[in-house]
């Protein structure tokens, strides 16, 4: 079953999330450098930003535009401009909430979680495998793009929370966890491997010292963040992205 999280997902932590503000900014500026600018991050994070946001609402948020005199843009899909005025609306709701129950909205009180992991993806339990008495157990997730990842939790983490098939989740990973690398031609035979493998093809990347990091464009859709050694991809160029299942936190939010 393919997961359907969609655009509320993307709205968890409307108070504190910069990346909320760049998408407004790109709506404003049609650019996405002068959304960067804005808000006081780099360039890099912008798109970080704009990308967490893709994976989370399952959507298309923000299009490149050519032409003009910049030679090119950026603007906010149908999507992207629904994403911000619910956005604006859940966050009238939840001041008048606060409001009503004795808490001004700049107080610091705070729901959500935030988080410096840099994948996010939006999927769905596909299975859990293991017996009752398994201490620990393999929880594989399927992603929108169809293709699935595995999570080693402890069996007390999957009760706690309820893992069984179809339930919607999210998969966090560090990046740091990530290596990329071109695709193995063992794995195209067939051949099995240990740990996560998640295929795409390079789609931004920022050199290094020793090494670059990679932003995967997973086939199907989403964005993956890694590591590759220097120079050894190019963007455009099919690549993978191996890391172990321990690196993959699973999450979900009532």
């Amino acid at each position: 079953m393919t997961p359907s999280i969609g655009i509320p997902q993307a709205l968890a932590d409307i108070p504190t999330d910069k990346r909320l503000e760049v998408m407004r900014r790109v709506g404003w500026t049609g650019s996405i450098s002068q959304a960067a600018r804005d808000v006081g991050i780099s360039y890099k994070a912008a798109w970080q930003a704009i990308d967490t946001l893709t994976n989370l609402s399952g959507q298309t948020l923000v299009e490149k535009t050519v032409g003009g005199a910049g030679g090119g843009g950026a603007r906010l899909t149908v999507e992207g401009q629904r994403l911000l005025a619910l956005a604006d609306a859940l966050a009238a709701a939840r001041a008048e909430v606060l409001m009503r129950h004795g808490h001004a909205p700049d107080t610091g009180f705070r729901l959500g979680l935030r988080t410096s992991m840099r994948n996010q993806l939006a999927c769905c339990v596909q299975k859990v495998v293991g017996t009752s008495e398994a201490l620990v157990v393999q929880v594989v997730l399927l992603l929108q793009s169809e293709q699935t990842l595995t999570a080693t939790v402890t069996r007390e983490s999957a009760d706690l929370l309820g893992l069984e098939s179809g339930r919607p989740v999210l998969a966090l990973c560090k990046a740091t966890a990530v290596r990329v690398q071109p695709p193995d031609p063992f794995r195209a035979l067939g051949g099995a491997s240990e740990g996560c493998c998640l295929s795409g093809t390079v789609h931004r990347l920022t050199p290094g010292e020793g090494l670059d990091e990679i932003t995967l464009m997973l086939q199907g859709g989403g964005h993956w963040v890694g590591y590759a050694r220097h120079a050894e991809l190019q963007v455009g160029q099919a690549a993978e992205a191996q890391f172990p299942a321990s690196a993959v936190v699973i999450a979900w939010a009532e």
